[in-house]
């Protein structure tokens, strides 16, 4: 990643910071409602401590989740109402070094953290770190990994990107001896360019996948590739490394690793666990797990893809590393109930069945679109997309779409914004994605927005069908909208 020297504002993201206090009572945290974020302020509420923040956006779910947890938080960012607020201040990466609070407790020289720095020193500490990490899958791996702990009466701490179905929760400070936490690769802080994962001081881990991603921070396939291999260097020998086989960047990241390897897959090439008598249907897949060539009796996962299957796989390897018998990881995997914006199932009305999901990044696109097919293989599958994110509106991933969504019978896909910092020139083009998936026979609309697209999709949606929508923000609120609206037809 670019080094802070590298910036040309570097004397405002290079200073000496305070020593953080060892047993703050109070946090504020300066863009709290970022889904990391309201999850670690809940993790300092649970802890005791007074918890508070501010972010410019306010609106549910986390407002409404931060507010059931008694966690003031301020509308707009302002310098004048943090003196004294608080021990310790949280600075979020989207945190740019001019941003007002920020830039108020570099200049009064205030204890302050990144995200990650705050998890690792008040949570992690000196507990067993399992680090699930890689561009797909970590959110849904994460959440399977604690909920077969949980489940099993091992109450660890966690940190997942989402909110899993099984009570609720994306965070527990835990009192066992294990802390299970979501490896980001996105940087820490405007003034700690390292991905987060590197704080987190693994004591085993799992990389599901190596794919170039965050166009907006790394600038080369390369500079994401070195993120990963500083990561697995992390990993203590007497550790295990998870590696999918079937992915030849993840296969390669051994050469950097000091820990015990153990790979998962489900191709032709040589993995330690593995699947066999693979049996996918509508609520979940059925399979013999095989682990050093010895199989184990016949499990049951209650998701739907490939791509679910094999992040079991690595949770599998994980568990019984850790002690746990096949006998309890398979009634876990049974009563995973998934997370909350991962093929969820938002309603059904019309006979149109409604789902959410986070997709975003083609390849994650074209696996959810794979698992939609195996659940539904006998519904027209409807696809909704809205490209959001920094690196999903670049030009770089205009084929990869592309190819995506040929799988689909049909795309909407909204106008993906353009922002002040956005490119012309690296920015993707709509108009040809819409053409590359009309000539494979896939029908293709467009619109600016929820609003432009609702009207669209009530036309052309059909009792039968699965309107697949997908996005890393809200939308439009246009799951609800569409549920409310096919109901009066």
């Amino acid at each position: 990643m670019k080094p802070l020297e590298a910036f040309p504002d570097a004397h405002l993201r290079i200073f000496e910071r305070p020593q953080p206090p060892a047993h703050p009572g109070s946090v504020y945290l300066i863009g709290i409602c970022g889904t990391g974020m309201g999850s670690l302020a809940g993790l300092f509420q649970q802890a005791g401590m007074d918890v508070s923040g501010s972010d410019a956006a306010v609106y549910p779910p986390m407002s409404t989740r931060l507010a059931a947890q008694r966690i003031e938080v301020f509308e707009g960012f302002r310098a004048d109402r943090l003196p004294g607020l608080a021990d310790l201040y949280v600075v979020g990466n989207a945190c740019t070094p001019t941003h007002v609070e920020a830039a108020w407790a570099r200049e009064n020289h205030v204890p302050q953290v990144s995200l990650p720095e705050a998890l690792a020193q008040y949570f992690i500490r000196d507990r067993r770190s399992m680090v699930v990490t890689g561009t797909h899958g970590k959110t849904t791996t994460t959440s399977l990994l604690t909920h077969v702990f949980r489940s099993n009466g091992l109450q660890p701490g966690f940190l997942v990107g989402g909110v899993m179905n099984n009570g609720g929760a994306s965070f527990d400070t835990g009192s066992g001896a294990h802390f299970i936490v979501e490896g980001d690769e996105y940087d820490s802080a405007y003034f700690d360019k390292r991905p987060k994962f590197m704080h987190y001081n693994p004591q085993s881990a799992i990389v599901t996948s190596l794919e170039f991603d965050h166009a907006d921070i790394y600038a080369t396939m390369d500079d994401y590739r070195e993120a990963f291999r500083a990561f697995v260097s992390l990993v203590p020998e007497r550790g295990l490394l998870m590696l999918n086989a079937d992915d030849a960047e993840v296969r390669a990241l051994a050469h950097d690793a000091r820990a015990r390897i153990h790979y998962y897959g489900l191709d032709e090439k040589p993995a330690d666990i593995t699947a066999h008598d693979i049996r996918p249907g509508d609520g979940g897949i059925r399979f013999t797990p095989v682990i050093h060539g010895r199989a184990l009796d016949s499990m049951f996962l209650s998701m739907s893809g490939r791509h679910n299957l094999m992040n079991a796989l690595s949770v599998l390897g994980i568990c019984l590393d850790e002690g746990l018998s096949a006998e309890q990881i398979g009634r876990a995997f049974a009563s995973f109930e998934g997370i909350q914006r991962r093929q969820q199932i938002r309603g059904e009305a019309h006979g149109v069945v409604v789902v959410d999901d986070f997709a975003h990044h083609p390849t994650a696109v074209r696996a959810t679109l794979q698992a939609a097919r195996e659940r539904w293989p006998d519904r027209r599958i409807v696809s909704v997309f809205e490209p959001r994110s920094n690196s999903s509106r670049r030009k770089v991933f205009e084929a990869g779409y592309a190819a995506a969504f040929r799988s689909a019978d049909a795309l909407f896909l909204s106008t993906p914004p353009f922002r002040h910092n956005d490119d012309p020139s690296n920015f993707m083009d709509v108009n040809h994605v819409l053409a590359e998936v009309a000539d494979h026979d896939t029908d293709a609309f467009q619109g600016p927005d929820a609003d432009a697209l609702l009207p669209m999709l009530l036309r052309y949606l059909q009792p039968g069908d699965v309107a697949l929508i997908m996005s890393n923000g809200s939308f439009g609120g246009i799951h609800g909208r569409l549920l409310e609206a096919l109901a009066t037809i």
